[in-house]
């Protein structure tokens, strides 16, 4: 298959048509349910800033992703595994685990180094945990996250295929950004990410930090050592831990860009 029978299927990609409405209901619903209950969930300005992040995100994407398209369908030509790997069921359960463990590795970094997180952090700059934060992506980490999987094309899984299931663990992580999902039964909270898991990772609280990287699979953090239950006796407080003063959106997208950049200045030495 040539290049352009993977793009003529990606420009057909559906998922986005049918993900965005059920975004958008789900944002709705949140809203009435926040008002009927008062709990003060979505503060206008911050949510309009996530909007803002939201648009930011889809122009980068729209370039960069078409780059990493590229990249990945030359790697899969040349590797010898493209034979063994088609498009069974086992390849397909096979690359979803292999994507949300690189997913974990990806988020883990960028909480790790410091440039990565400036183009991390605007989606954790939100003082409030909703289903609004959820689309207040990450704008600038769009430039060195494809680099992530580029051993998959290598692996034998073709272009579609990876980019299809990068959508769906994306898809998956919206419903986890959410107050009105408390605990679940244990073994879905043992294994699966959670709305209890995702709001110690978006805590600020010392305890929280730096917690609960998974996409999908929370097995990553048990393994690794990431991992951090929500206690009842301390409740996550969002944010960072030296909150942003403007929801200007220029602002929560490049903050952390120049505060790496006035540290450098202060420099006396490279």
């Amino acid at each position: 298959m040539d290049i352009q029978f993977y793009l003529d299927q990606i420009a057909q990609d559906n998922l986005k048509l049918i993900s965005f409405p059920i975004f958008i209901i789900a944002i709705v619903l949140e809203f009435w349910a926040d008002r009927k209950e008062g709990l003060n969930l979505y503060r206008k300005n911050e949510f309009i800033a996530s909007v803002w992040m939201l648009v930011f995100t889809l122009i980068l994407e729209a370039g960069i992703l078409l780059l990493a398209f590229i990249a990945f369908y030359h790697i899969h030509e040349i590797t010898p595994l493209k034979e063994i790997i088609g498009r069974q069921w086992w390849a397909w359960i096979l690359l979803f685990f292999i994507d949300d463990f690189i997913y974990y590795l990806f988020h883990r970094s960028n909480h790790e180094v410091r440039l990565f997180w400036a183009g991390h952090v605007p989606h954790h700059s939100a003082m409030t945990m909703n289903f609004g934060t959820a689309i207040r992506q990450g704008v600038g980490e769009r430039f060195h996250k494809y680099f992530f999987w580029l051993i998959v094309p290598f692996l034998g899984f073709d272009p579609l295929m990876i980019i299809t299931i990068m959508s769906l663990n994306l898809f998956y992580q919206f419903w986890v950004h959410t107050e009105f999902v408390r605990k679940l039964p244990a073994p879905i909270e043992y294994i699966f990410n959670t709305p209890s898991h995702h709001r110690v990772h978006h805590a600020s609280n010392i305890k929280y930090l730096d917690r609960n990287h998974a996409g999908v699979f929370i097995i990553w953090d048990r393994l690794l050592g990431t991992f951090s239950e929500e206690l009842i006796t301390e409740k996550p407080k969002y944010g960072l831990t030296e909150n942003i003063k403007s929801n200007q959106p220029i602002h929560v997208a490049t903050h952390e860009y120049q505060a790496i950049w006035n540290d450098v200045k202060r420099a006396d030495k490279f």
